[in-house]
């Protein structure tokens, strides 16, 4: 039975932070340096071991209006859950370690829910860490024969400046709901058939595996910029896509739909003709679909819809890299393993003295 257990949460002291982030840039945002400085730690374990069986109870825990760092330690295993992280717990971090990552799943679909209220975990708090987790919509793939039944979101990221380490993404329809605020996504993997990375979030996803498991005609992205003034859009960057199907790049769920990919591998999955305007003419003139410097057999575009555009240089610099995002104000290494063991030796009196994890705002290296 879940239920909080009776071992004490970790406080970090502003002396230990100084010690993991001693070159914390100057741009960060000033109530992120704040959070930064004051963490605290929440174990979640199935075998009981830790300070609560489930992460919804840890979540509970955290009061609303936090203003410190709070790292919830996931233990290995299978969370059946339908988790929220509510617009009033910022600075919230789901960390799981390897090998096993954690999977936090659900089987709510559109037909019960409506398609936003289906995902498994909800985040609409700003500054979201996870950290080697895996987010999965269980729901069955959908036979064409349920009304709306299809979709069914594995996440949705409604907050502001939230980064993805390491994370997985499985689903069918509707993986991944990048909803909306600025959000960043590196080495990570992004499962589905239909339209399954949507939404109006500003995101660049870095080296990340797009994984097509559609059987017939699908498409990646279903991106919704209205207006010429949304700053959204999405951008992938040194990314592979894979898979089966025939799968567009994206298809115009509204007017202004911004796509652009860079540097990318091309499986054989990937249609010929690369985007589709859902039908709608119009939209020809107002669609923004990039394409710059990739490769693969997926990637040829003599065949591209002419809507679309081979970008210069100078039009794909913008997408390239964390500017895109606002990085340089928000994003920070996540946590390591190491350093959370460092904590518990904190706990224990011991004097730690680990080593800096640098202040690259995109780290070189996969966290442990």
């Amino acid at each position: 039975m879940a239920g909080k257990m009776n071992i004490p949460v970790i406080l970090l002291t502003t002396t230990l932070f100084v010690l993991l982030f001693p070159l914390v840039p100057a741009t960060i945002d000033k109530e992120l340096q704040a959070a930064e400085m004051d963490m605290k730690l929440i174990k979640v374990r199935k075998d009981g071991t830790g300070d609560f069986l489930t992460v919804t109870d840890a979540i509970k825990s955290i009061p609303a209006g936090n203003t410190i760092r709070t790292i919830i330690w996931i233990g290995p295993g299978i969370y059946k859950e339908k988790i929220l992280v509510d617009r009033f717990k910022h600075f919230v971090t789901f960390y799981g370690s390897k090998p096993v990552y954690p999977t936090l799943t659900f089987g709510d679909n559109a037909k019960k829910l409506g398609t936003f209220n289906s995902a498994t975990v909800i985040v609409e708090s700003n500054y979201f860490q996870a950290v080697n987790i895996v987010f999965q919509n269980s729901s069955p793939e959908p036979d064409g024969k349920e009304l709306n039944g299809g979709q069914a979101v594995a996440l949705r990221i409604s907050g502001d400046k939230a980064s993805f380490y390491n994370c997985k993404f499985i689903g069918f329809q509707d993986t991944l709901c990048d909803d909306k605020g600025n959000h960043f996504f590196t080495n990570c993997y992004i499962e589905g058939t239909v339209d399954f990375i949507f939404g109006n979030g500003k995101s660049l996803y870095l080296n990340t595996v797009i994984n097509s498991i559609a059987k017939g005609l699908s498409a990646i992205t279903a991106q919704a910029r209205s207006t010429a003034d949304e700053k959204s859009g999405f951008s992938f960057v040194h990314c592979n896509i894979t898979g089966t199907g025939n799968t567009y790049l994206g298809r115009a769920w509204k007017q202004r739909a911004k796509v652009v990919f860079a540097y990318t591998y091309m499986g054989t999955a990937v249609h010929p003709e690369g985007w589709n305007n859902k039908g709608y003419k119009d939209r020809d003139k107002t669609l923004s679909y990039g394409e710059y410097k990739n490769y693969g057999p997926g990637a040829a575009t003599k065949d591209r819809v002419t809507y679309s555009r081979t970008l210069t240089d100078e039009q794909a610099k913008p997408y390239l890299d964390q500017s895109y995002v606002g990085g340089a104000s928000w994003l920070l290494p996540p946590p390591r393993l190491n350093d959370l063991k460092k904590i518990k030796s904190l706990k224990l009196g011991a004097k730690p003295s680990p080593k800096p994890l640098g202040s690259n705002p995109i780290p070189k290296s996969s966290p442990q």
